[in-house]
């Protein structure tokens, strides 16, 4: 348990957004996806999940972790329509609307409210997509689901201190998602990995610069250099302690901030692939396309689409 509280504590929580939705016409998203962890609280109507459509009943909750792709339906859809993530972000519209009417939420018949956020170790890894789980209910836990409420009342006004009770409730479901987890016995050997791995410095030190570094040289050569292990060995190591090649990591790691700088800046698409190690345009697009399914210049466009 021990392991546990400093992992928890090494956390990094980062609200990102949250809304209470109202479907407009029932639909399937084959790979929902999100940079951020997304917990979604399904007041009344229906929505399944994966590809063994597993029921999401109402007051209960679907935990999607960042950076997985899951099939996700919402209503119940005799046409059978299934739509993509790049589909689902340039026609929101269509298919939700947004209530900012603090009496309706969780009154309309196909409604959910959902909070999107990080939750990083040491400020550098995800938390929950470094366990390499899938998406997964959350049933019984009313406390859990009035923060969920909390934030998405929040969000909606604007009052004196609204951004700090944001964090701090935000805060609050992220240590109760994983109290839940723990509690059930869930992903109990990626746990028992992550609590491992977590505490060696050499692997800390990696991560601290390859977050300082997003921009320069993080070849095995160079991160040998920063481990203090041999340059043969670094990718064996890396590998060893997170299940991932440093290679891919730093490529998500890259993605991620480019999708950072995508929502929050005006910096052209060209200047961010370059911020974030791509010296070349087109291949930066390529492979941005096909870690997220959309294009950067969709993904820019996501808040405005989101915000509906």
């Amino acid at each position: 348990m021990e392991d546990y509280n400093k992992v928890i504590e090494s956390l990094g929580v980062r609200y990102i957004k949250a809304k209470n939705l109202v479907l407009h016409q029932p639909f399937t998203v084959r790979n929902s996806y999100d940079v951020g962890n997304n917990l979604i609280l399904l007041h009344k109507g229906h929505l399944t999940f994966g590809e063994e459509s597993m029921v999401v009943e109402e007051g209960e909750m679907l935990f999607i972790p960042g950076g997985r792709p899951t099939r996700v339906s919402y209503g119940v859809d005799q046409k059978n329509r299934v739509i993509t993530n790049d589909d689902l972000i340039t026609n929101k519209d269509k298919f939700f609307h947004s209530n900012d009417n603090l009496d309706l939420i969780g009154e309309d018949e196909e409604s959910h409210s959902f909070v999107s956020f990080e939750a990083k170790v040491f400020d550098s890894v995800n938390f929950f997509a470094s366990l390499d789980v899938p998406a997964f209910l959350i049933s019984g836990q009313p406390k859990l689901a009035n923060l969920v409420i909390k934030v998405v009342e929040e969000s909606i006004q604007d009052l004196p201190g609204r951004e700090r009770l944001i964090n701090i409730y935000t805060e609050n479901i992220v240590v109760e998602v994983v109290r839940y987890v723990l509690r059930n016995n869930m992903f109990v050997e990626q746990l028992a990995t992550n609590s491992t791995y977590f505490k060696d410095p050499r692997l800390i030190d990696l991560f601290n610069y390859i977050k300082e570094n997003l921009g320069g040289d993080l070849s095995n050569k160079v991160l040998s250099g920063v481990a203090n292990v041999s340059e043969d060995y670094v990718g064996q190591y890396f590998k060893m302690l997170t299940n991932i090649n440093p290679q891919d990591y730093i490529e998500y790691q890259r993605m991620e901030r480019a999708v950072f700088l995508l929502r929050t800046t005006k910096k052209s698409i060209r200047d961010i692939g370059k911020e974030v190690g791509y010296k070349d345009t087109a291949y930066f697009c390529r492979r941005f396309k096909m870690m997220f399914g959309i294009p950067a210049g969709k993904m820019r466009r996501r808040e405005s689409a989101m915000n509906i």
